[in-house]
């Protein structure tokens, strides 16, 4: 074999060797949980779990919180508000500080109830996306046909937020459109060129069915956090050869921009149906190059639709609104709601799952 040859078999060899380094296994990092490392309040249900590190070295944590007396549903849409607590540790012990969102009031879109809380820390500020609805205090198909996204801005993770008068991505107008009657569950991310990825949850209006027909996801972009977001068209998170038969493949997404796996955009989604996992429930992750155009990972499956808890047994239920802590580039815990839905009392909480060795509880 010739100089030549040798020099160019290294080159591949060394291309396919960056090409598999760079492959994001998230499934493999993931560790059996601490019993402790959940963050519960008997007197209310907690949803959602958006952690964030702050530069004052703690982890600061957004999450959806109502009373355990209005019952799990329909009490999310109608008494929702997110709050924010706050930990020395990445797996916690979280304490609760405030309200971040309260109920604003009638008149304002986001009058009853704030939900789906989804933290960015940019330039020195925090933008707090979220769902907020409005409507009678009773109807459930009202609120939950309500649902609008919005971001509230603070100067640190304690508040104050202040809020706008609209929301930055709206139904559209177009009754035949997939987003045409709810929009909400947003995720966000920093692109490369500074500007804001928001992907989103939506329901389409179907003549005749109050609470409309399929969910899919679609992206909007803006220069800035507080918008003005542009709709881009297509969905995402489909399922080859599924031909949009299924009301609904994923959910809850979590997305964010990796240089360290591959240059990319990531997002982890509860795999509803098990279209991506083979497991209905668990957690697949998803990638993108352009955040528009996304596929199942090379390693799509993260969770199971149970996890492990650190003495052996299996947890009560899945995870849903799963969101990562990171620090720095790296993926230290995957936060997540769990627990809540069964008839038999319990109260759901939100998780911490390690994704490595290192984190100490």
């Amino acid at each position: 074999m010739t100089t030549r040859s040798l020099f160019l078999c290294l080159i591949v060899t060394l291309v396919g060797f960056a090409t598999r380094a760079a492959d994001l296994d998230l499934g493999a990092m993931v560790q059996p949980v601490p019993m402790e490392a959940k963050f519960a309040d008997t007197n209310y249900f907690i949803w959602c779990g958006a952690p964030t590190k702050g530069a004052d070295g703690k982890y600061h944590l957004f999450y959806s919180r109502w009373p355990v007396s209005k019952g799990f549903a329909p009490g999310w849409a109608l008494w929702s508000e997110i709050a924010y607590a706050v930990a020395d540790k990445p797996l916690g012990p979280y304490k609760h500080v405030n309200v971040a969102l309260p109920p604003r009031g009638q008149g304002f879109w986001d009058g009853t109830t704030t939900h789906n809380s989804n933290i960015l820390a940019k330039d020195g500020k925090f933008y707090l996306f979220y769902m907020g609805n409005t409507g009678d205090g009773k109807s459930y198909p009202m609120h939950r046909n309500h649902q609008r996204i919005g971001v509230a801005v603070a100067d640190k993770p304690e508040g104050p937020w202040m809020r706008f008068d609209k929301p930055i991505v709206d139904v559209s107008d177009d009754k035949a459109a997939f987003d045409s009657l709810v929009v909400t569950n947003p995720g966000a991310t920093e692109r490369p060129d500074g500007g804001i990825l928001l992907i989103y949850k939506a329901v389409e209006f179907v003549a005749g069915k109050e609470m409309g027909g399929k969910v899919r996801y679609g992206a909007a972009m803006a220069d800035k956090p507080e918008g003005p977001y542009v709709k881009k068209q297509g969905h995402i998170f489909e399922a080859e050869g599924d031909g949009g038969k299924t009301w609904m493949l994923a959910e809850d997404p979590f997305i964010w921009f990796s240089k360290k796996y591959g240059n990319r955009y990531y997002a982890v989604a509860r795999d509803v149906v098990g279209k991506f996992t083979g497991s209905s429930g668990g957690i697949a992750l998803f990638q993108s190059d352009d955040g528009l155009r996304w596929s199942a990972a090379a390693k799509p499956k993260v969770l199971e639709n149970r996890f492990k808890w650190a003495d052996g047994t299996p947890s009560n239920s899945n995870v849903e609104r799963p969101a990562l802590l990171f620090d720095g580039e790296t993926p230290v815990a995957l936060f997540g709601a769990t627990d809540g839905y069964k008839k038999n009392g319990r109260i759901s909480c939100n998780v911490q799952i390690p994704l490595n060795v290192q984190i100490q509880p």
